[in-house]
C-alpha cells in the first residue's frame, strides 16, 4: 500500500515517473522554485507515505503523535521507530564527546 499511496502522491505533485535519479533532481527544482514548500519530501527522506499525505491533506494539523514527523498512520510503529532514532542519536553523541570524528561515526549501508 505504501509505494502505491507514495506514487500516486509524487504523480500528483507532477514527478514524472522513470529513472529513480530524475525524482531527485524534479525535487531539487521543486526546493529551488520557493513557491511552494515540498512537502513531498518526506517520502525522500524514508516516512511513511501515508503520514505524508496526511500531513499535506491536513495542513500539519489533526495528528496522532509527534517525534521526527507528524503521524497519521501507525502510531506504535512510529513511536517505535523514533525510540530507535532516539538511541541512535544517544549513542552517536555519546561517542561523538568522546572524541570521535564524524568522519569515524559515517557508516556506509
Amino acid at each position: 500500500m505504501g509505494q502505491s499511496v507514495a506514487c500516486r502522491l509524487l504523480e500528483e505533485r507532477g514527478y514524472t515517473f522513470g529513472v529513480p535519479e530524475r525524482y531527485i533532481v524534479q525535487l531539487m527544482q521543486r526546493l529551488a522554485d520557493d513557491v511552494e514548500f515540498p512537502h513531498e519530501i518526506g517520502l525522500f527522506l524514508g516516512y511513511p507515505p501515508k503520514d505524508v499525505c496526511g500531513f499535506i491533506e491536513n495542513r500539519a494539523g489533526g495528528y496522532k503523535c509527534v517525534g521526527e514527523w507528524k503521524v497519521y498512520g501507525d502510531e506504535d510503529k512510529a513511536k517505535k521507530t523514533f525510540a530507535q532514532y532516539r538511541k541512535c542519536k544517544e549513542v552517536y553523541c555519546a561517542q561523538y564527546a568522546q572524541g570521535r570524528s564524524i568522519e569515524r561515526l559515517t557508516v556506509a549501508v
